[in-house]
């Protein structure tokens, strides 16, 4: 019994029909992605002083969000261009990796701004007594 994997070979037309999908995705995406940071920064026109820390956390996690899905998306463009199941697989273990350790960060970052915003707000709350 071998330990190799069969060689399965992916249809070009399969191939490029994935590749539109992804494609098309990526663009409805990136609409949404626009249109949501436009609604952001008209927010940002008409927020106080305590919801300065929330939201640049919330623009933080819209960055991380954006990263994520990006990363995402190129993960999908590489998986339909390859050759067989064990170049899939070893896309996919890669991804996974990259994306905890970006996960792990992306928690550290926002964790350091939500404790940074609430010990200020907290701080000019009681400054202003």
């Amino acid at each position: 019994m071998s330990d190799k994997l069969p060689n399965l070979e992916v249809p070009e037309q399969m191939r490029t029909l994935a590749e539109n999908s992804v494609g098309q995705a990526k663009k409805a995406f990136d609409d949404f992605i626009s249109a949501t940071q436009d609604a952001v920064h008209r927010m940002e026109d008409t927020t106080n002083s305590a919801q300065v820390g929330a939201n640049d956390i919330n623009k933080t996690a819209l960055t991380f969000a954006e990263e994520n899905v990006s990363a995402a998306f190129t993960l999908a463009e590489d998986m339909v261009k390859a050759k067989d199941i064990g170049e899939m697989m070893a896309l996919q273990q890669n991804f996974l990796k990259n994306q905890m350790a970006a996960f792990g960060e992306q928690a550290r970052v926002i964790s350091d701004k939500a404790t940074k915003s609430a010990t200020e707000t907290a701080s000019k709350a009681s400054s202003e007594k």
